[in-house]
């Protein structure tokens, strides 16, 4: 009888413990996605968790940290519906962002998840958004790879979300390049919090997906990635119907890392650049060392060149101040840009000033000084007032750009009036055309630049074909002469050092500059007369006009050669 009992009681906790086993089991399969769901399902979740631990996940039961950014797609599983109580997406698919944060529970095998989706390409019934934001909540089962999300409300989950969005450098970035490039990045948040909340009101939505783990040698470095991959839907409540038709969701995790390293090899290139930069500018400046050289250089041409080089010092500032642990890349190259525009840009700004000004030097130091705080004066208020309009009218920021590369046209100009005689080192032109195209070429041609910019070849290709023409404008000028392109019909009339004077071609003369005697009766290209009617020989003049533009005898101003 008391062996009866103990086989009796032994069953009863036999089928007892498969009871529960396939209790569990049919609550795990509840957290398949809502795709996955329905009588055509043929294999239950116990045999699926025994079926891949055969397969090639080495570590089928790890404890997978999901903690990241992920970056897919999202589309229409069917025909989109659309209703007044959600967003009108305007298309069948998109780009999605996916910001999950993941801590795990006192349940084993069972971790919170936090955090927020963004839908791009939407659509209300109003305006273009560009972007909504969800901001969600639910579980992940580990052992089954199972994430589940509902969309959450609440202090803190906004709390929480915005912390872990404000110390991601890939948001940091790329809130960053939409506030220079593209538009207000606070504007945006407002929206997606405004979405956030009415899609909360009318709509309950539930996100099921499934996570798989890339190996690193398909994914970009070292370290391992995650797919996402499911499905998000709004299930009827009562006799309201569904807001949407459901949503596929496929989004792979980002390896912050890279974003990183791209942005620190970006801050290498521009301190680079800047240092190539120093290096012209100080061949330039030896090639206009002189007061005649010197007057020579548009100090228009110079101002704007200055300007963008400080405008490059702030934003790269600012990005390091933004992104905290990039501060030492940024800073440097906001450094090095400070240094180009404030010591080198600024003291030749002085020097064509002075060059072009040598009456002003003999009036007294208050004078001098007046005229000195009118220059930098002009100077940083074009500079802030180029930041007003920039914030004003951000929307036009590549034809403004545009109009910054145009600052060969001012030196063109002045050539052209002027008839200037070589004002600018041909190694100068070149290299300051190359290196001032490279970071808009980085951040509007690169496809894989850290501030995912889209690029634009069109316009790449139309900034480079300018910058070139402008280049070429000037070497012309330096070897054909400043008025190469204009035809002499038009031109104004030039004087002739080479005329010749009939009444003192037998009178012995000397000039001045070399104390040498000029035979006056052999042909006029070998001596050069001033409008003074002083004679000198052609080499010693155009060696003396270089230096300055006075008469060595009667220090009277001479015309262009």
């Amino acid at each position: 009888m008391i062996l009866i009992r103990r086989r009796f009681g032994a069953y009863c906790g036999v089928l007892a413990a498969l009871w529960f086993f396939f209790a569990w089991v049919r609550e795990a399969a509840s957290l398949r996605p809502l795709r996955d769901r329905g009588p055509s399902a043929s294999t239950s979740w116990g045999e699926e968790i025994f079926f891949r631990s055969g397969g090639n996940d080495p570590t089928p039961y790890s404890r997978w940290n999901i903690t990241g950014t992920y970056k897919g797609k999202w589309s229409f599983a069917g025909t989109a519906k659309r209703s007044s109580r959600f967003l009108d997406f305007g298309k069948s698919n998109g780009m999605s962002v996916l910001e999950l944060a993941s801590t795990p529970t006192k349940i084993n095998g069972v971790h919170y998840v936090q955090g927020a989706v963004i839908f791009h390409d939407v659509h209300n019934n109003e305006n273009d958004l560009g972007a909504a934001q969800m901001r969600v909540e639910g579980v992940y089962i580990w052992p089954f790879r199972q994430l589940r999300l509902v969309a959450s409300s609440g202090s803190d989950a906004v709390l929480l979300q915005e912390a872990h969005f404000m110390s991601n450098p890939y948001h940091l970035l790329g809130a960053f390049s939409s506030q220079i490039f593209q538009e207000s990045p606070r504007d945006t948040v407002r929206k997606k919090i405004s979405i956030t909340d009415e899609i909360e009101k009318h709509c309950n939505i539930e996100i099921s997906a499934h996570v798989s783990r890339i190996s690193s040698r398909q994914a970009d470095g070292e370290h391992d990635c995650y797919h996402l991959e499911g499905l998000m839907e709004s299930p009827v409540v009562e006799d309201d119907g569904e807001c949407f038709s459901p949503i596929l969701i496929n989004a792979t995790s980002l390896n912050v890392e890279v974003y990183y390293n791209k942005a620190v090899n970006y801050t290498l290139m521009v301190t680079f650049i800047s240092f190539l930069q120093v290096l012209l500018l100080i061949r330039q400046m030896e090639h206009s060392n002189t007061q005649s050289g010197a007057a020579k250089v548009s100090i228009v041409m110079i101002g704007q060149q200055a300007i963008m080089d400080a405008y490059l010092c702030l934003l790269h500032l600012t990005a390091g101040i933004l992104v905290e642990s990039l501060f030492n890349a940024f800073a440097t190259a906001a450094f090095f840009k400070f240094v180009v525009f404030s010591i080198f840009e600024m003291r030749y700004l002085l020097a064509i000033w002075k060059a072009s000004r040598p009456l002003s030097n003999g009036e007294g130091w208050e004078a001098m000084r007046r005229e000195l705080s009118v220059l930098y004066s002009r100077f940083y208020g074009i500079l802030l007032g180029g930041i007003l309009i920039m914030y004003e009218f951000h929307s036009l920021l590549r034809p403004i750009l545009f109009i910054m590369y145009s600052f060969w046209i001012p030196q063109i100009i002045n050539n052209v009036i002027r008839d200037t005689r070589k004002p600018m080192h041909p190694h100068y032109i070149l290299g300051m055309s190359v290196t001032r195209l490279a970071i808009p070429l980085y951040m509007f041609g690169c496809p894989n630049n850290f501030m995912r910019i889209e690029v634009d070849r069109s316009w790449c290709i139309s900034l480079c074909i300018f910058m070139g023409f402008q280049a070429l404008i000037l070497i012309l000028q330096h070897f054909l002469g400043s008025r190469w392109f204009i035809p002499h019909q038009i031109l104004p009339e030039k004087y002739s050092y080479n005329r010749r004077l009939e009444n003192n071609t037998h009178q012995a003369t000397d000039c001045v500059i070399c104390m040498t005697a000029i035979d006056l009766t052999q042909r006029s290209s070998d001596y050069m007369v001033t409008p003074c009617d002083h004679f000198f020989h052609s080499g010693c003049l155009q060696r003396w006009m270089d230096i300055k533009m006075e008469c060595p005898t009667c220090r009277r101003s001479l015309p262009p050669a």
